[in-house]
C-alpha cells in the first residue's frame, strides 16, 4: 500500500495570489510524484520490471548527486 500524501497549499504562503498557488501546488504534485504514481497504477506491471524501474530511478538520482558534488568541489577550486 501506498503512502498517504497531503499535498496543500495555503493562501498565506502565497499572499493570495492564485496563480501562484496554482502553479505551488503543481511544484509539490510532482515532487510528491502523485501523477506518476497515478498513471503507473492505471494498468498492472510486472513486479520485476516495477524492481527495475526503481533500480533506474536510484542510479539515476546517484548520477545527479555525483554530478552535484563534483561541480561544487569545481567551483571551490575555482576559488583557490
Amino acid at each position: 500500500m501506498a503512502k498517504k500524501i497531503n499535498t496543500q497549499v495555503t493562501s498565506r504562503e502565497c499572499r493570495g495570489n492564485h496563480e501562484k498557488m496554482i502553479r505551488k501546488f503543481m511544484k509539490k504534485v510532482k515532487k510528491n510524484r502523485i501523477i506518476e504514481e497515478i498513471k503507473d497504477r492505471k494498468y498492472y506491471k510486472k513486479p520485476s520490471i516495477v524492481k527495475k524501474e526503481k533500480r533506474l530511478r536510484a542510479a539515476k538520482k546517484r548520477l545527479r548527486e555525483q554530478q552535484k558534488i563534483r561541480r561544487a568541489q569545481e567551483r571551490r577550486n575555482r576559488r583557490n
